[in-house]
């Protein structure tokens, strides 16, 4: 098939996104992808891509087709020109950039902002293809609940908005069954809703790599990993709440691996409470690099702030920590929590909740070795029936062809 992928994050950006496209690639399909110019998570364009952005237009085979956007940059104002930056330069620069060039299927990937579905809307009309939207972040509800719009009157704008995006979709992907609901307010052909989750990318299978030399090694510590976006909707208060609880066990330690917009924040927060001792923060690395610092963990560490849209999400971050066979510690609400707890791969609480946090760490620590082992296998074997990459994308081809014959079978009719 001929595929034409949406979206505003993409290499050298480290998204899940970059897994699909070189997997479809690998499967025979002519992949192309709309997307702005790299500048996640720091905020700035990346140097490189400005001295040389001749060496991204293309990704394991597959066409890359850049347009130019505002820079995410810090605060609000910054970060809602970046998303209408992109929307309008893809919506009137992709028709000329990709004139010429058919599609059997145009798939937007939205993690967020829901706005990267525009171009893909204009595309779809222009290049007559269908159109499958997958939905990683709910509009408008997110923003109200990481507290970045708080006036009703723009919310319900929104909400006018998402309304007519998914009026526009041939199918829309749910990234959990919890979405289906959250999706089915602002859609009212549910029946063009069907369920995609995200995977692992295949990296973290292996648990042989070396351990990273940014991390001191010490077999006499008991090593939490967090790994990801930090950012306010996963809910550092509480995890450095739970650091504080547990500041006395100098046989315990938080190790945080990832960049955001809370970084500074953190830092901040740790030096004010004299945590220098117990929480690590290590930066941001490649995805290449992310087996080295799991490594280090005795669990992992997922979280999310208590909020109703929150627990109908499953973080991207859960499926990975599945695969890579170590126990899980989350705080969190909803299908997440019931994800980990079904699997038996570790323990989860109530999401906010710092001192049942900070117990279920100490929990995990007075475990043996090969109870959380065991743990780690029990999520391993969850994964492998549940997540796996081959499996998912079988099923989305399976969606594309679907939509893509009831196009061509609609055209003829």
């Amino acid at each position: 098939m001929k595929i034409l992928i949406v979206s505003q994050y993409f290499w050298p950006e480290n998204f899940r996104i970059n897994d699909l496209v070189q997997e479809l690639v690998k499967r025979g399909h002519d992949v192309t992808v709309l997307t702005g110019w790299p500048n996640y998570p720091e905020g700035e364009i990346f140097e490189d891509f400005k001295h040389s952005p001749e060496k991204y237009e293309a990704y394991h085979g597959a066409h890359v087709v850049r347009v130019p956007l505002s820079p995410r940059g810090k605060g609000a104002i910054r970060l809602m020109l970046n998303y209408l930056s992109f929307a309008l330069a893809a919506s009137v620069l992709a028709p000329f950039k990709l004139a010429g060039r058919k599609f059997d299927v145009i798939f937007a990937y939205e993690p967020s902002p829901i706005t990267v579905a525009l171009p893909a809307i204009v595309l779809k009309y222009v290049k007559r293809a269908p159109m499958a939207l997958w939905v990683l972040d709910l509009w408008p509800e997110s923003l109200s609940a990481v507290g970045a719009v708080r006036s009703p009157r723009i919310l319900a704008a929104v909400g006018v908005m998402v309304r007519l995006i998914y009026a526009r979709c041939d199918l829309i992907l749910a990234q959990s069954k919890s979405f289906f609901d959250g999706i089915g307010k602002y859609c009212a052909d549910k029946k063009k809703i069907r369920y995609f989750p995200s995977w692992s990318e295949e990296l973290f299978y292996d648990s042989s790599v070396p351990m990273a030399p940014e991390v001191p090694a010490s077999d006499d510590i008991f090593t939490v990993l967090f790994a990801g976006n930090i950012g306010d909707a996963q809910d550092f208060p509480t995890i450095l709440d739970a650091a504080e609880r547990l500041r006395g066990r100098r046989d315990i330690r938080w190790v945080i691996v990832g960049d955001g917009r809370m970084t500074d924040w953190v830092r901040q927060q740790i030096a004010a409470r004299g945590l220098h001792d117990a929480v690590l923060m290590v930066g941001r690395f490649p995805l290449e690099r992310m087996t080295s610092f799991f490594a280090h963990a005795d669990a992992l560490l997922v979280t999310l702030k208590a909020n109703e849209v929150f627990a109908m999400t499953i973080p991207g971050k859960v499926q990975t920590y599945l695969s890579s066979g170590l126990p899980i510690i989350a705080s969190l609400d909803g299908e997440g929590a019931a994800l980990i707890g079904e699997s038996g791969a570790g323990f989860a609480n109530a999401a906010g909740d710092s001192a049942a946090l900070a117990a279920a760490v100490e929990k995990m620590a007075a475990l043996s070795e090969v109870q959380r082992q065991a743990m780690g296998a029990a999520g391993k074997a969850y994964y492998a029936a549940q997540f796996k990459k081959e499996m998912l994308i079988d099923t989305l081809e399976d969606y594309f062809a679907d939509v893509a014959g009831n196009r061509a079978a609609n055209t003829h009719a």
